[in-house]
Formats: C-alpha cells, sequence, structure tokens
C-alpha cells in the first residue's frame, strides 16, 4: 500500500487528483501555468485577472495561498497545495470557535436570521477575522442532520420553522400555471419602470382568516392612488378578473395603461381581463414583492384597516371605498407631501 503522506506527515495529492478538473470556475494548472508567466513580466493582479476573467481578488487569494515564502509562485506547487486542500468534509470554522458559537446562538435567540447574525459580526468585531462567517455556514450548520431534540431547536432557532432545506428549482425550469402565455416584468416598457407616464398600476391580494376572503388591491406607480376591489364571493380566477374589469372601466383611457401583479393562481385569466380593458399584464418573477414596490407597500398601510386572522367578506364596498379614500388624502413623503388624490386630480386635468 502506497503512502498518503510525503516525508513531513502532510497529505500527498495522487495524480488523478493532480489531473482532475472540477469545474471552469476553479483555477486549473493551465491557469497557473499563465499567473507564473504573467507575474514574470510584471503584470497586475488585475491584469492577470482580465486575462483569466476571474475576480482581482481571487487571483491575489491564489498567490497568497499558494506562493512559497522562499521559492515565490510556482504553477506546479501551486496546484499541488490547492488539491491537498480540496477534501471535504473539513471542521466547520463554526464548531472550531466558542466564542463564534456563542455569538451565533445569542443571536439565534434573539431571532435574528443568519443573515443578520452574518452582518452583525462585522461591525460587532471590525477588526477580528476569526470572528467572520457568512450567513450559507450557519444555514449549513444548523440544517446539517438536525434529529430529535435538535430538530425542535433549529425549528425554534429559525423564524420559517422549518427543520429541512426547500429545493428550489431554476426560474427557466418553472413550468407555468396559466394557459395563457405570460409577459414577463423585464419586457414591461422603460415609462413604466421610470414612472414617468401615469395610468399603470401594480395589484395584488390581501387576504383573510384562513385565506377564505380577500381584497384586490390597486396602486397606480405614479402617484400611489389606490383603489380596493371587492370580492364578497371568493377570490378565485373568474371573480377576481371580473372585479377587476369593473373597476378598471371606471377610469379614463389614459389611465388603462398597464397591470403589474404576481404570479398568483388569481390570476390565470389575465388574457381575458386584457382583451376587455385593453391593459397589458406583467408579472413579476417568482418571490419577488419587490418588483411591485408601491402595492407591496400600500398593503402594509392596509393592515391597518384590515388586520391579519380577519374575515374580510364583512366589509361592504362602502367600507373598502372610505378605507381608500382616507389613504388617498394621505400626504406623501414620495409625492412631496402631496396626496395622492391630489396627484390624480393633477393628471385628470390636465389630460
Amino acid at each position: 500500500m502506497t503512502s498518503r503522506t510525503n516525508a513531513s506527515g502532510r497529505p500527498r495529492a495522487t495524480l488523478q487528483q493532480l489531473d482532475r478538473v472540477i469545474d471552469s470556475r476553479y483555477l486549473c494548472l493551465a491557469d497557473r501555468e499563465v499567473i507564473y508567466d504573467m507575474l514574470s513580466t510584471g503584470a497586475s493582479h488585475r491584469t492577470i485577472a482580465t486575462a483569466l476573467q476571474k475576480s482581482p481578488s481571487s487571483i491575489s487569494r491564489e498567490i497568497k495561498r499558494n506562493s512559497s515564502p522562499i521559492s515565490g509562485y510556482r504553477p506546479y506547487d501551486a496546484h499541488r497545495k490547492s488539491v491537498v486542500r480540496r477534501p471535504r468534509p473539513k471542521p466547520s470554522k463554526i464548531s472550531q470557535s466558542p466564542r463564534l458559537k456563542s455569538f451565533i446562538k445569542e443571536g439565534l435567540r434573539q431571532r435574528w436570521s443568519p443573515e443578520q447574525i452574518s452582518h452583525k459580526l462585522v461591525l460587532t468585531f471590525p477588526d477580528d477575522q476569526d470572528m467572520r462567517v457568512c450567513h450559507e455556514t450557519i444555514y449549513q450548520a444548523l440544517y446539517f442532520q438536525p434529529r430529535g431534540e435538535l430538530r425542535r431547536e433549529v425549528s425554534a432557532a429559525l423564524r420559517s420553522g422549518r427543520t429541512r432545506r426547500i429545493t428550489r428549482k431554476n426560474p427557466e425550469q418553472r413550468t407555468s400555471r396559466f394557459r395563457d402565455p405570460m409577459i414577463n416584468i423585464s419586457e414591461r416598457p422603460a415609462e413604466v419602470e421610470d414612472r414617468a407616464v401615469p395610468g399603470h398600476w401594480e395589484g395584488d391580494l390581501i387576504t383573510g382568516a384562513h385565506n377564505q376572503s380577500a381584497i384586490a388591491t390597486l396602486v397606480e406607480r405614479s402617484t400611489r392612488y389606490v383603489m380596493l376591489v371587492h370580492l364578497p364571493g371568493d377570490h378565485g380566477a373568474e371573480s377576481v378578473r371580473d372585479g377587476l374589469i369593473q373597476t378598471m372601466s371606471t377610469l379614463p383611457a389614459h389611465l388603462r395603461g398597464s397591470l403589474t401583479w404576481d404570479q398568483g393562481v388569481e390570476m390565470a385569466k389575465h388574457k381575458a381581463f386584457s382583451i376587455a380593458t385593453g391593459m397589458d399584464v406583467y408579472f413579476c418573477d417568482p418571490h419577488s414583492p419587490w418588483q411591485r414596490g408601491s402595492n407591496e407597500n400600500t398593503n402594509g398601510l392596509l393592515r391597518q384597516y384590515f388586520p391579519k386572522g380577519t374575515d374580510l367578506s364583512v366589509y361592504s364596498p362602502e367600507d373598502l371605498e372610505h378605507v381608500a379614500q382616507e389613504l388617498n388624502a394621505r400626504p406623501r413623503k414620495t409625492l412631496d407631501w402631496n396626496t395622492p388624490a391630489e396627484r390624480l386630480r393633477d393628471v385628470l386635468l390636465t389630460a
């Protein structure tokens, strides 16, 4: 049996390991030869990074890690050192540092997310590189084979309450939930994006107790004007379609530009809505509520009137109109302290 260590007792890389190419993202022997040649000509790390299509930090880290204090950077030595460090699993940084582990546990006890803990470490220990860990490392430490009592601890530590990670598909691999083709938000005209032209709306549903009742919310992107759609029976695709058509039909044609919505099943009849109103419907990317920022903010304000867990079907169209009027009469910082109602009035007067 051949030894797996060299004379100094350090692990020795096999020929198979040295020749193995892991991924194009990582430096291979050929890349290291280029680094050696360019360093010999006095090229900067940034110039080398450009030639190899890598980040300058990757090149700087490669040279720092794999150079010899005597002979400097040598491609074959560098490659061998890199391969020796490659085997997994490695000891967890969290498990090796009681101080880091204690900080993370205290953050989780205060219901901080792993990302918040990671950034707080940098602010709390600005000069201590040992007190650094990315949020993904914290997640991996939490999710690694949780069983029994530990599973309950993980559930209590994370705000999501999940004890297992959820595999998420690539957006390009997702199948559309609608029969009619969707128009993605990436195809939305620039005039909608910069809010320069009024008449483009964002929409969503706020739901009541047990998801049994709902109100459709509409916000005009330029004026922040709010309209609420009464859905007394249900919030299925046909009811939402009819409610939106009825509400949008009260507007003049120049204020019926487009509608941006998420990919909720309630918009399965979006094609019929577009035909009836002349408005294109643009759909946000999955799990991207910031793409409807005005609507998300408005939904938060509406929860002052319609708290979560209440039955929204008890509210009449008159109740919804009263709430919408109150919101539209609020001075808004983003409107230079004008109200949405005043901005919409100006739009109607200049049309």
